[in-house]
């Protein structure tokens, strides 16, 4: 199932390091990304497939230091 993440996080060089190896960690893999460098933010649209529910990868991405927010259309 392919699902459509939005992440919202503070510029840091490793930043989008940190929100891909969640990624791969937690069993899913990205099939599109998209990112976007504006005002000291970043804004990641991310595609992720996998047997495992979304909604248990999304708390573990918000617990990273600089993400501000990650929104989930089959979460909320």
């Amino acid at each position: 199932m392919n699902t459509e993440l939005t992440i919202v996080a503070n510029y840091r060089p490793e930043v989008l390091e940190r929100i891909l190896r969640v990624v791969r960690h937690r069993g899913y893999q990205v099939t599109e990304m998209k990112m976007v460098l504006e005002n000291e933010k970043v804004w990641v649209d991310l595609t992720v497939t996998s047997q495992r529910d979304v909604c248990l990868l999304v708390p573990q991405l918000k617990k990273l230091f600089d993400v501000i927010d990650v929104t989930c259309e089959s979460c909320d």
